[in-house]
């Protein structure tokens, strides 16, 4: 096939989609193109930036027509930052499109498609609500330390003013913890050269409890100031209840190394979630948006139909939130996660609480599921799953396929993945509905709850 249109040129368009990460999709004689910030319903003046064998990408030059949907963005840092891409759409609108992109995933899938996806649960007030925040900081062009947010595709530091979907104490407490290392001349991280102290700042906020944790995480053991940077944050901020440095002196993108020190307080806060209290600690994989969390647990459960002669398994449990939130409708819950620290996390959790009907397993899935039916003699009658991005593997699949639970509770934060192994298990299981949930307001990102019953 002859490409039709040529990098550096500019072509008139009509926005005919958006896709995954919410970009506008036109077609010139068939040919797609990827267009930033453009919605459906648009047409455009665009120039080529780059053009594959598949497919090209452009960026707006003028829009000729505009879609009634379309705001002004209210972030200063919008257009660089890249961390809430739909922030120019109006919300409602945001909650349409991720239906559809699920529809579509669907319909691409299924060939006899009889699920129906429900309109997505949006937020009232989809505003401030991540309640961890991680501020990279650095230097700039011109050798100066610089805090803020990386910009879209680069490690580029961009400094950030008000962002809307932080806590807001999250970055009043980091611009205040970045004007002390500023004062007190704290060495930043070089990334080039791998030298430098300060590498991130991280805050994490009990948004029930308003118990906030601060963690500094450095290239190095400590610093001299470290104490009065404790001292001067308490006095200025009394929510926060414990300061922390994690120790990350690898030259790696992951931005918490796995070495943490207390300077302050007790190394970690409680929230409440539903009607439960979690403790969270530096390590801890604790939902971002909590509102929503609740919205989400809820939902899974309720459409669930759980009974309260039911075995449940939790496969990756984390630290216990949902397996908790299950266990009093059940009469029994067993969470299975493979990170050692998020059971820990999950047993201190179900204490806390007083459940006494669940159990927490470290391990792989398989393995753990073998065990647990060989030797407690504990086979599911209903499973939740709640897999990282990448969606379910092959052995756990087949561990599905084979045990025949009567329902498997599916909760999904990459709609791509869901739709896949929903499909590899559609020989037992049928799907009548997915339910999506924003959980992050204004980015691309949707979760999912499904609930797959045995045919």
């Amino acid at each position: 096939m002859e490409i039709p249109i040529k990098k550096n040129e500019e072509y008139i368009v009509e926005i005919i989609d958006n896709g995954y990460e919410g970009e506008g999709i036109a077609k010139i004689d068939g040919f797609t193109i990827f267009i930033n910030g453009a919605i459906k319903g648009e047409k455009c003046k665009i120039l080529i930036l780059k053009v594959t064998t598949s497919h090209a990408f452009a960026k707006i030059v003028e829009i000729i027509e505009k879609s009634p949907y379309r705001v002004e963005s209210d972030c200063g840092t919008y257009k660089r930052c890249g961390g809430c891409s739909l922030r120019h759409i109006e919300y409602d609108e945001t909650l349409n499109m991720k239906q559809r992109m699920v529809e579509n995933l669907v319909r691409k899938t299924f060939s006899e498609n009889n699920i129906k996806v429900l309109p997505t649960l949006g937020m009232g007030n989809p505003y401030n609500y991540r309640n961890k925040a991680q501020f990279p900081v650095g230097l700039d062009k011109e050798n100066k330390p610089v805090m803020g947010v990386f910009a879209q595709r680069t490690h580029e530091i961009i400094p950030m003013r008000n962002c809307l979907i932080q806590n807001y104490y999250s970055e009043q407490i980091a611009n205040f913890v970045f004007g002390f290392i500023k004062q007190k001349e704290i060495s930043v991280y070089n990334e080039q050269t791998g030298k430098g102290l300060v590498r991130h700042i991280v805050i994490k906020v009990g948004v029930r409890t308003h118990e906030i944790m601060c963690i500094l995480v450095i290239n190095g053991k400590g610093f001299k100031e470290e104490k009065q940077l404790a001292e001067a944050v308490i006095k200025e901020f009394p929510e926060v209840k414990t300061v922390v440095k994690n120790i990350n002196m690898k030259n790696t993108n992951v931005i918490l190394g796995q070495e943490n020190e207390v300077i302050y307080g007790d190394g970690f806060i409680y929230d409440v979630l539903g009607e439960y209290t979690f403790k969270i600690s530096p390590m801890s994989f604790y939902q971002v948006n909590p509102v929503q969390a609740e919205a989400l647990y809820y939902t899974a459960l309720e459409k669930a139909e759980l009974s309260k002669d039911d075995i449940l398994f939790d496969l990756y449990c984390g630290i216990g939130t949902i397996g908790i939130f299950a266990s009093k409708y059940v009469k029994k819950v067993y969470g299975i996660e493979i990170v050692e620290q998020a059971i820990e996390d999950a047993k201190e959790n179900a204490r806390i609480n007083k459940i006494d009907n669940i159990e927490f397993f470290a391990g792989d899935v398989e393995k753990v599921f073998d065990k647990l039916m060989k030797e407690k003699q504990a086979f599911p009658d209903v499973v939740i799953v709640d897999p990282p991005r990448r969606g379910l593997d092959g052995n756990t699949i087949q561990t599905l396929l084979a045990l025949e639970p009567k329902k498997v509770v599916y909760i999904s934060c990459n709609p791509a993945t869901l739709v896949r192994d929903m499909k590899l298990l559609e020989e037992k299981f049928e799907v009548k509905e997915i339910q999506p949930v924003d959980m992050f307001p204004f980015t691309s990102h949707v979760e999912n709850v499904s609930i797959l019953k045995l045919k």
